[in-house]
């Protein structure tokens, strides 16, 4: 005899706005309805249901005149130099599905997960972010940290100047004397166009999602201001489960995604500062496959990881030799579209940012490809 769905099951899903979810309640193993039934009681009814309605009426604005933010923007002045909570949706008959509700879901994370008690015990008292997709990163970059404490900041970013008017990067800016970080879709072509006297683009400060934070700093945040961060639409492809219970995998957006971002709370900073960075050395993000076109693709980010190694390698003497043994002429300026000269790779055991390297590689030849491990940099040291 199949059992119908217990009654408190049915209540938390009605509650939810979310009763569906039961409907192939009779075609489920024990084991099934075991899983789902654990799943559901892990729901919060009332946050779940107002976080749909939110999700419609946001995407209900988003299709209305987009605000005039950019009458509200200013430029930077001159002086300026993980995990989450989840949203709930069924892709298998007998399961839900968590998504990670955007990287400013960090800050209920590091409340929900005692962080920065832990941080306190440990006597962290600054924290280097930044985001998993940039090949370049500099983890716990000295100078950076360093620059920001000195400037007595309790947030930082880093920002590369913009490469062309609609790069998809938010910009860092001013709105109404408030440091916020604008998304490049939230304001008008003429905007993104506007040019200084010198051709530069006016609102040229990329976001690159690299950012600094005291402790203190982020206490505040868990504790008074994460509320108050807006939730931004992201239109996505997310699988579900069609009226037969098969698993469909969309080719089309089909749902909408409501996500946090870890920058919003710039403005809540008391003394915020930027520090601008070459984006050849720090900015070299992954976005697409390599299908999807030229760009932010994973042969663009080793391209750009080469060319920086082997820049590292000729400024400290190095020099390369082709298939006759003959050196091959020096090219230190990025080609974004071609390969370096010669492949060059340098363990981050090794050098950081290219220091240290003088000593072993000056006035020194190596054919390509160069693979410099702690194991490699000891038997040249030998070899002197």
């Amino acid at each position: 005899m199949l059992l119908p769905p217990p009654p408190h099951v049915r209540e938390l899903l009605a509650r939810a706005g979310q009763p569906e979810v039961l409907r192939f309640w009779e075609q489920l193993s024990a084991e099934e309805r075991r899983l789902l039934e654990a799943a559901v009681k892990q729901l919060e009814p009332g946050v779940l249901r107002a976080h749909c309605q939110e999700a419609a009426m946001a995407r209900h604005r988003e299709q209305q005149p987009a605000p005039n933010t950019h009458r509200h923007m200013k430029p930077l002045p001159g002086e300026c130099g993980a995990g989450g909570t989840q949203q709930a949706r069924q892709h298998q008959r007998s399961r839900k599905v968590d998504i990670s509700d955007g990287n400013g879901g960090l800050y209920r994370a590091l409340t929900n997960n005692r962080i920065l008690e832990d941080m306190d015990r440990r006597g962290i008292r600054f924290v280097h972010v930044y985001c998993v997709d940039n090949i370049l990163v500099k983890m716990a970059d000295p100078v950076f940290i360093g620059f920001c404490v000195e400037k007595g900041a309790d947030c930082g970013a880093k920002v590369v100047e913009k490469a062309y008017p609609t790069e998809p990067v938010g910009v860092v800016c001013l709105v109404d004397g408030i440091y916020q970080v604008v998304e490049y879709s939230e304001v008008s072509q003429e905007t993104v166009e506007q040019r200084n006297p010198d051709g530069r683009l006016t609102f040229n400060a990329g976001n690159i999602c690299n950012h600094f934070f005291t402790v203190d700093f982020l206490k505040s945040v868990t504790e008074e201001f994460e509320p108050q961060l807006k939730r931004h639409i992201a239109v996505k492809k997310i699988p579900y489960v069609d009226e037969q219970g098969n698993t469909v995998r969309p080719e089309v957006p089909n749902g909408i995604k409501m996500e946090k971002f870890v920058f919003d709370v710039f403005q809540f900073s008391k003394k915020f500062v930027v520090f601008e960075v070459l984006r050849e050395d720090e900015f070299s993000p992954l976005k697409n496959a390599d299908s999807a076109g030229s760009k932010d693709t994973p042969s663009t980010a080793r391209r750009a990881l080469l060319w920086q190694h082997y820049r590292w390698a000729v400024q400290a003497g190095a020099h390369f030799l082709d298939s006759n043994n003959m050196r091959i002429p020096h090219l230190t300026r990025l080609q974004e579209a071609e390969e370096p000269p010669a492949v060059c790779e340098i363990s981050a055991l090794v050098s950081c940012e290219g220091e240290g390297l003088e000593e072993y590689l000056k006035d020194r030849e190596f054919h390509s490809p160069l693979l410099l491990t702690e194991e490699a940099l000891t038997a040249l040291g030998q070899c002197q």
